[in-house]
C-alpha cells in the first residue's frame, strides 16, 4: 500500500538528504577540483564593436578576434554589447548565430544544384546558377503575367514570381533589388528581417 507524505514531511526529508550530501563530500576531492584552472577562450583576445547585419535594428556587437601564427585572424566569439543603449546586450536568435555566418563548417560556399528526382547534390559553376535563375525567371513571368485586370484596368503585372529580400541587405542592396523586381512586375515582395 502506497503511503503519502504530507508537504512538511517531504521539505524535511529533502532538507535531511541535502544535509547528508553536503557532508559526505560525495567521495570527491575538492582540493583536485579546485586546482583546476581553465583559461577563457577569449583571454588575450583582440575586442571590437560591430553592428548586426541581420536587419535595420542596429544591434552593436562585439567581435573576439586574435592572430593565429600563421598570420591569420581567427574570430573567436561574438556577443551582444551590453553597453549599447539599443540591445543592452541581447541579441535575437539571428544576430545570437552572427559567429556562424562567419565560421560555420557547414556553410555552403559553392553553388549545388540537384536535379529532380535526384538525391545527390552537384557542384556547378556561378555561370550556370545565373542562367538557370535567368532563365526560369523569364519562363514564370512569360507564363503568369498579366497584362489587364478583369476589369480592363492596365495593370503588368507578374503573379507567378515572388521575392524575399534577405534580412543582412544594406540599404542600397534592398532598394536596387526592388526596383529590379518591381521592374519584372513582381508584386508579391517580402523583407525577411520583418518575417
Amino acid at each position: 500500500m502506497a503511503t503519502t507524505l504530507t508537504r512538511q514531511e517531504f521539505l524535511k526529508l529533502g532538507a535531511f538528504g541535502a544535509g547528508v550530501l553536503g557532508f559526505s563530500g560525495l567521495g570527491f576531492d575538492m582540493a583536485a577540483a579546485t586546482a583546476v584552472k581553465r583559461e577563457l577562450r577569449i583571454a588575450g583576445a583582440t575586442e571590437s564593436h560591430s553592428v548586426c547585419p541581420y536587419c535595420a535594428v542596429g544591434c552593436s556587437l562585439i567581435a573576439y578576434t586574435r592572430r593565429t601564427p600563421d598570420g591569420q585572424t581567427s574570430l573567436l566569439q561574438i556577443e551582444g554589447d551590453p553597453d549599447s543603449p539599443i540591445n543592452e546586450g541581447r541579441l535575437c536568435p539571428k544576430g545570437a548565430t552572427a559567429l556562424d555566418l562567419a565560421v560555420s563548417q557547414r556553410r555552403v560556399e559553392k553553388p549545388l544544384y540537384r536535379a529532380p528526382g535526384s538525391t545527390q547534390w552537384q557542384e556547378i559553376s556561378w555561370d550556370d546558377v545565373l542562367d538557370r535563375v535567368a532563365r526560369h525567371m523569364k519562363e514564370s513571368r512569360d507564363r503568369t503575367f498579366v497584362r489587364t485586370d478583369a476589369k480592363g484596368n492596365v495593370v503588368n503585372r507578374c503573379e507567378g514570381i515572388a521575392f524575399a529580400g534577405g534580412a543582412a541587405f544594406s540599404s542600397e542592396e534592398g532598394y536596387f533589388a526592388t526596383k529590379v523586381m518591381r521592374g519584372l512586375g513582381l508584386t508579391h515582395l517580402e523583407q525577411q528581417a520583418r518575417v
